[in-house]
């Protein structure tokens, strides 16, 4: 048996409750993982409270998609990886769990020097990140504004499009100040005025925009900052980018993600746990919790906690 974390209805942190479940043995092309660290990400918290569209609910149903640990089993055809491996999961289910089953291909070597924790934080952001990056094309001549730089998404952006050439502003508020520009953008503050102080800061203008803030603000000055609209992203406001003739992806959009998109979210992942042991990719952890504390890790997260939370079984 393993220690799980579900929810039985739709509504605040406190309905996460702890329970255990049944492990199988791994089947073909899968693997057993120990999880070391579970990464919590926005997108749980808003599952769990329904405000973004799931399925209804049936049963108990178990949160979180990404995490680190150890291969405890192998199932047959499975090459990539021995009993012992340091892993990264991404993109699964379920994995705020002392024990999850998963395929192989959602699974990553975890480098030397990469934390459980550090691992356990990548799926979600590096991969939206990266993908948004690649669908709209940003590279050297490009000057990017990035809503919400200071956030886990945000960091991830600012990174990937810093490393392919290209110059960033970011908005935060002025005490993150110092941890956008450590990661090579040029910090803004939000709030009224926003779009002429992003003009002082690029008067050459802006060529791209990607929105992880949600906010009126960040759509409206990304629209009159950016001449070509098909530059513009929104990674939260989903259900409304199509009114304002810009981009979505996920976020609460009505259309998928196309095959080649998810190619590159699962692209991010090698590429970030490269970057990471290189040396040239920096994840801002913040507080960690026991895995039974999960309402507590999600209060955090809605709390605007910075750095990226953890669950630790």
């Amino acid at each position: 048996m393993a220690t799980a974390i579900v929810y039985t209805e739709f509504g605040g942190p406190e309905v996460l409750t702890v329970t255990d479940v049944a492990v199988p043995p791994p089947g073909v092309d899968e693997i057993a993982v120990r999880v070391e660290a579970a990464g919590v990400n926005p997108i749980d918290a808003k599952l769990r409270a329904g405000r973004r569209a799931s399925p209804a609910l049936t049963g108990p149903r178990r949160v979180g998609t990404d995490a680190a640990g150890v291969v405890s089993a192998v199932g047959d055809d499975v090459d990539g990886f021995r009993v012992g491996d340091e892993v990264v999961i991404f993109g699964a289910s379920g994995t705020y769990a002392s024990e999850i089953v998963v395929p192989e291909r959602d699974a990553q070597p975890r480098p030397p020097g990469v934390s459980a924790e550090i691992g356990a934080a990548l799926g979600v952001p590096v991969g939206t990140a990266y993908q948004t990056l690649r669908s709209l094309a940003v590279g050297p001549r490009d000057t990017l504004l990035v809503h919400a730089g200071s956030g886990s998404v945000g960091q991830a952006v600012i990174q990937y499009a810093v490393l392919w050439g290209a110059r960033v502003v970011a908005t935060s508020s002025e005490r993150r100040f110092d941890r956008v520009r450590e990661l090579g953008a040029i910090p803004v503050a939000y709030g009224e005025g926003l779009a002429d102080r992003v003009r002082a800061l690029a008067p050459q203008g802006v060529t791209a925009a990607i929105d992880a803030a949600g906010t009126d603000e960040a759509i409206e000055v990304s629209l009159a900052l950016v001449a070509d609209r098909d530059r513009i992203a929104t990674l939260v406001r989903g259900r409304d980018a199509a009114s304002f003739g810009i981009r979505a992806f996920s976020g609460g959009s009505p259309r998928p993600l196309s095959a080649i998109e998810q190619g590159w979210r699962r692209e991010a992942m090698p590429v970030t746990l490269a970057l990471l042991a290189a040396g040239r990719f920096s994840v801002e952890l913040g507080p960690a919790f026991p895995l039974a504390d999960a309402p507590a890790a999600h209060q955090a997260v809605e709390d605007g906690v910075p750095g990226k939370i953890t669950l630790l079984p």
